[in-house]
């Protein structure tokens, strides 16, 4: 029990103690302005559960530890020595991930509190509105669209009942085109009529948004301002797409397009400053990847506590094509979190038998944290 004490400040107006209040095991006391009668509270700050955020990344990369075990130990350990508030136990020797040799969970530094992964799983519906050929956005009425995301998040929460999952809209905001248009840049800007519509659908179902960017001709530094009254919104995340980055002039289509790690830095951090000066929770970073040469020296890539990457496998083919770009391209070139495109026609050409299904992705090394449906 904290012992109650009267609080003065200088001028007129006292504060008197006129209770205790506990949070989570935290006694406080509550104040009230003897001028105003307005109750003043102390109200912790929320903090990141590590313990739990450990036991999904373990369980993300498929390495099974008790609570009791010595890894488990070993983890706690490095986390009371650390001197680093937001150092990640995976970077110490003694854990059970560098002992197995496994390249997953990545050793990078814990996010901020409130972060969704990889608490939550993200289950996210891709496309653009104007377009029936660019993904499900843009080829269903609104009520079907929300309808089909519902039965899919439920399909992913009965996958996997220890991992909730909360709906996203992908909505790609800057779209690589065939034309060079005013700028010369081959991109078409999405009014914010449309972009507010994916807001709306995303309110609809409690989820999330991804505002999706296809540079062509032009950068990163200059299209993410563009979006910046959006990117200030607690709810709205980034996703790149490497494909549609022209870095020697092509028009958008001809060739595969290229980020290297200093482009995706370069988002993080400009995502990591809108953060910390609007004080939001941890933003997630989307980079969308099916060759190696989409994406160069990953291991130059550095995750922030602001921003969380995930490396989205967007390959499309038959199920056993499909796992292998992932364990090619994604699985041994980790940055911190990954993710999986899943298109509903491409996906579904012969020799295709079908989707890939929940259980199917979760048996992939590492557990893909985030799933796109196109």
């Amino acid at each position: 029990m904290v012992t109650k004490k009267h609080a003065a400040i200088t001028g007129a107006v006292a504060l008197a103690a006129v209770g205790t209040l506990s949070f989570s095991g935290l006694a406080v006391t509550e104040y009230r302005s003897a001028a105003y009668g307005a109750p003043e509270k102390f109200i912790p700050l929320p903090v990141l559960d590590k313990e739990d955020y450990n036991a999904r990344m373990l369980a993300l990369a498929h390495i099974a530890v008790s609570t009791s075990s010595p890894q488990v130990a070993a983890v706690d350990s490095a986390i009371i020595a650390s001197t680093t508030p937001a150092a990640s136990p995976f970077s110490t020797a003694s854990t059970s991930v560098q002992m197995s040799g496994s390249l997953w969970p990545v050793s990078t530094a814990y996010p901020n509190a409130e972060a969704i992964l990889p608490f939550k799983r993200v289950v996210a519906y891709y496309g653009n509105f104007y377009s029936k050929n660019m993904g499900v956005l843009g080829e269903y009425p609104e009520d079907k669209l929300l309808s089909m995301l519902a039965s899919t998040t439920a399909k992913w929460a009965a996958a996997d009942p220890s991992t909730p999952v909360i709906p996203a809209i992908h909505y790609i905001a800057t779209v690589a085109q065939a034309s060079a248009g005013k700028e010369g840049k081959y991109i078409l800007r999405m009014p914010d009529s449309q972009i507010d519509r994916a807001l709306e659908l995303a309110k609809q179902v409690h989820g999330i948004v991804f505002l999706d960017i296809q540079v062509a001709l032009s950068t990163l530094q200059y299209e993410l301002p563009q979006l910046e009254k959006y990117l200030k919104m607690p709810q709205v995340h980034v996703g790149i797409d490497p494909e549609f980055s022209m870095k020697h002039g092509e028009r958008p289509g001809t060739v595969i397009g290229t980020f290297d790690a200093a482009d995706i830095n370069y988002a993080a951090g400009y995502l990591a400053g809108l953060v910390q000066a609007n004080h939001l929770p941890p933003k997630i970073l989307v980079i969308h990847r099916f060759t190696q040469d989409m994406m160069t020296n990953y291991k130059k890539i550095a995750p922030l506590p602001e921003v969380q990457i995930v490396i989205d496998m967007d390959g499309w083919g038959p199920q056993a094509k499909k796992k292998g770009t992932y364990n090619r391209v994604v699985m041994p070139e980790p940055v911190q979190f990954t993710g999986i495109k899943l298109f509903y026609k491409n996906d579904l050409k012969p020799p295709s038998t079908g989707l890939l299904t929940p259980a199917e992705v979760l048996k992939l090394t590492p557990a893909p944290i985030y799933i796109q449906y196109q």
